[in-house]
């Protein structure tokens, strides 16, 4: 007969055996990198989470405050985000110099991710899955060697075909993403 014990993860309280026993996960826990977005001026907008997985890199992103709708959503080439413009995160993520667009025949982009949807609270919640980049400390796909690589929302929508970027419009956050 095994004995029970209780296990607080989180704000759970969960009875478990001590075969089964699962272990707790901290919040950030196994998440190699974040970066948090910060609007023109300066206020959070949302934080993002990466996490290698097979085939690439796993991103959740949540956001608050954005203006609803459609926007593009990229990883830039360059670790800066210099108000108020955000260029200073250069052109979109292209080791392997490819064109622009999930759905372009020639492309995408290491950086070209989904559209981001945001409600009409200001609210957007995504996991999706950026192929062929890692979160290794060097080579030409890491999201972190050098000075690194930075997360864009734009004020409008990737049509996801258009080089060099989509038709995606100004950009309106960003984060710089840093390995915890």
């Amino acid at each position: 007969m095994m004995s029970s014990n209780i296990l607080r993860c989180g704000a759970a309280l969960f009875v478990v055996s001590l075969a089964a026993l699962p272990a707790c996960k901290k919040s950030g826990e196994d998440v190699g990198a974040v970066a948090q977005l910060r609007n023109p001026e300066g206020g959070l907008v949302g934080e993002a989470t990466f996490e290698e997985v097979e085939g690439g890199v796993r991103i959740h992103f949540e956001g608050q405050n954005l203006p609803p709708g459609t926007h593009g959503f990229h990883i830039h080439q360059n670790g800066e985000c210099m108000s108020p413009s955000f260029e200073s995160a250069g052109d979109h993520f292209n080791p392997t110099n490819m064109q622009h667009g999930l759905e372009n025949p020639a492309g995408p982009h290491a950086g070209d991710l989904p559209n981001l949807e945001v409600d009409i609270n200001g609210r957007a919640e995504v996991d999706v899955i950026a192929k062929g980049v890692t979160l290794d400390q060097s080579g030409a796909a890491s999201l972190v060697a050098g000075n690194g690589t930075a997360l864009i929302i734009h004020a409008d929508p990737d049509d996801q075909v258009t080089d060099p970027s989509g038709n995606a419009g100004a950009r309106i956050a960003c984060g710089v993403i840093r390995m915890q």
